[in-house]
């Protein structure tokens, strides 16, 4: 008789021996699993028990006008911020108890321009590469293959500060992604950018999607999010009001524009 291994079962599936066969269960992998999240800030609850699980490669819009939690439930994930109750975890690891663990599992674009105006683009990436223990070749690879990807090649000794709006975005979409992260979370990434660049950034965000890397993306620019996203959430004044494909959201022939406005004006 032959034996019969564990390591046999394929990547995603759990197999259980029982009474001689095994019997085999589809586990799904989330990228992001939010339980019962909740934020505090002094008296006033910027996000309010809000639950969320998004799959490992899926496009995600989060939609929501300033001031909604958005950003509240970004700088937790991230660890800028801890929650007040309940639980977020990244691919399995807890943002707070597994800190170091679920953060390396992250790529995040922030809206603002946070980082040093005085350094060049190359060393923006140099730097944020070895934040996370990269190791120089290995580093000096990637931060290569990102400045071609994305056209910055012929910028990569210039000054932050001497860059175009659209430029600036690019650099911190390719610092985001310099450690290969599994998870890419992108605040509001084209805004700003004129119609050209935009298109070429859908362009190179759809192909990384395609190649596997979970993508989380919010934007105030509702057409992209048509574009770009198979499932959408709203949240608005902290509570998620709304989480479905972006096919049900429009199937009434209604653009999300439309859509969006309707549910947060209730």
């Amino acid at each position: 008789m032959s034996s019969l291994r564990g390591d046999s079962v394929e990547p995603g599936r759990i197999g259980v021996l029982s009474l001689g066969f095994w019997n085999f269960y589809t586990v799904t992998m989330y990228a992001l699993d939010v339980k019962n999240f909740s934020k505090c800030y002094d008296q006033t609850l910027a996000v309010d028990n809000i639950s969320l699980e998004i799959p490992q490669g899926e496009f995600f819009g989060l939609l929501g006008r300033n001031g909604a939690g958005k950003s509240t439930l970004i700088n937790c994930t991230t660890g800028i911020s801890t929650p007040t109750s309940g639980v977020i975890e990244v691919f399995g690891n807890d943002v707070v108890t597994e800190y170091r663990e679920a953060r390396k599992k992250i790529g995040l674009c922030p809206q603002e321009f946070n980082v040093d105006i005085f350094a060049s683009v190359e060393d923006i990436l140099w730097y944020m590469g070895g934040f996370f223990g990269m190791k120089r070749d290995i580093r000096k690879k990637r931060s290569d293959a990102l400045l071609a990807q994305l056209d910055l090649e012929s910028h990569r000794q210039k000054e932050f500060r001497h860059l175009s709006g659209g430029l600036k975005r690019r650099v911190m979409i390719a610092r985001a992604m310099i450690h290969d992260p599994e998870l890419l979370i992108l605040d509001e990434p084209t805004a700003g950018v004129d119609v050209e660049l935009r298109h070429e950034l859908w362009k190179y965000l759809r192909l990384i999607n395609q190649q596997g890397k979970t993508i989380v993306f919010t934007s105030h620019y509702l057409e992209e999010v048509e574009h770009l996203c198979t499932r959408i959430a709203i949240i608005n004044h902290g509570k998620i009001v709304a989480l479905d494909t972006k096919e049900n959201l429009m199937k009434n022939g209604d653009s999300l524009e439309k859509k969006y406005l309707e549910i947060t004006k209730k």
